[in-house]
């Protein structure tokens, strides 16, 4: 195993672990964190939001959130996204709203999370705001996409998330064909079993452009969300050589990483949607990031010995 594999392994460990997580809360958002998470609420997120904007870039925000298992704060979760919507149309900023259903009960049972989705798609609808539903790990992930469908029946701004480490995403690219989805199409940042996903970067690398060909043909939205030089190179062929005009597509990337390639890909004509997270929760999330790309560990560094 190399050097990378166990550092990912040893990142994804410790973002399930609870008790960090709990710790973590008390901390803030230190350790590099506060470099790729817009703050600990969406108050202090907008002074971002508008700044991005005004560089000519598209965001979606996410109310951060693990291990939810109580109703009460599912509930508070929902509001959460709610008063976002409402204050994303106030401040007339250009921005999505991502959420994880997990945060919204989807652990606890389906007639909560459901509840709470359809309130916030009411809500989404009537300030004319898009909501990307994540994708968590491969054991949620079939429930993840009925929800999906049962929403996508019923309301017209709402994607999802397919990762393209696990076998079974083109097949769920078939699946979803019929509802016309708007989806970002990721590696993954979960720590998967060989049983459901692909263990060689290349073949997830591969797997990938696989999806990404496919959904752009079937005439779908599609958000190629990767900060792989050789995915962009990719999809700009891709498009380049089937006509696929640029408002059937757009790039993104996670606030905080690879600020002139966004920049540069925006003066080039192409969209760009920073994903910037904020919230108290922010452990989980950033302990996958440092897995994804041992780079980012540096951004851990230079909290620890700056405060």
């Amino acid at each position: 195993m190399t050097l990378e594999a166990i550092s990912k392994n040893f990142f994804l460990y410790l973002s399930n672990s609870r008790v960090l997580d709990k710790l973590a809360k008390r901390w803030g958002s230190k350790f590099g964190a506060d470099k790729i998470v817009g703050g600990e609420t969406f108050d202090q997120a907008i002074p971002l939001i508008e700044q991005l904007n005004n560089q000519g870039l598209h965001v979606t925000v996410d109310h951060l959130g693990e291990f939810v298992n109580s109703e009460a704060e599912a509930r508070k979760r929902c509001q959460e996204c709610m008063a976002t919507i409402e204050k994303i149309d106030q401040n007339g900023l250009h921005s999505e709203l991502s959420l994880k259903l997990t945060s919204l009960g989807m652990d606890i049972s389906y007639e909560l999370v459901m509840k709470n989705m359809h309130e916030i798609m009411e809500k989404a609808q009537a300030h004319n705001v898009v909501i990307t539903i994540d994708m968590e790990d491969s054991t949620r992930c079939q429930q993840t996409l009925e929800i999906y469908k049962s929403l996508k029946s019923q309301y017209d701004n709402i994607g999802t998330v397919i990762q393209s480490y696990l076998y079974r995403s083109v097949e769920d690219l078939d699946d979803l064909n019929d509802y016309h989805p708007y989806l970002r199409l990721v590696k993954g940042a979960y720590k998967e079993s060989g049983k459901v996903a692909f263990v060689e970067k290349s073949m997830v690398d591969d797997n990938l452009k696989q999806m990404i060909r496919k959904n752009l043909l079937n005439g779908h939205y599609t958000a190629v969300a990767s900060h792989d030089d050789e995915m962009i190179r990719f999809t700009k062929q891709l498009v380049k050589e089937h006509n696929i005009p640029n408002d059937q597509f757009e790039f993104q990337m996670l606030y905080g990483m690879r600020n002139q390639t966004q920049l540069d890909l925006m003066k080039e004509g192409y969209k760009v949607r920073v994903y910037l997270p904020y919230g108290e929760d922010w452990y989980g999330y950033f302990m996958r990031r440092l897995a994804e790309r041992p780079a980012n560990i540096s951004f851990a560094l230079k909290g620890i010995f700056s405060k």
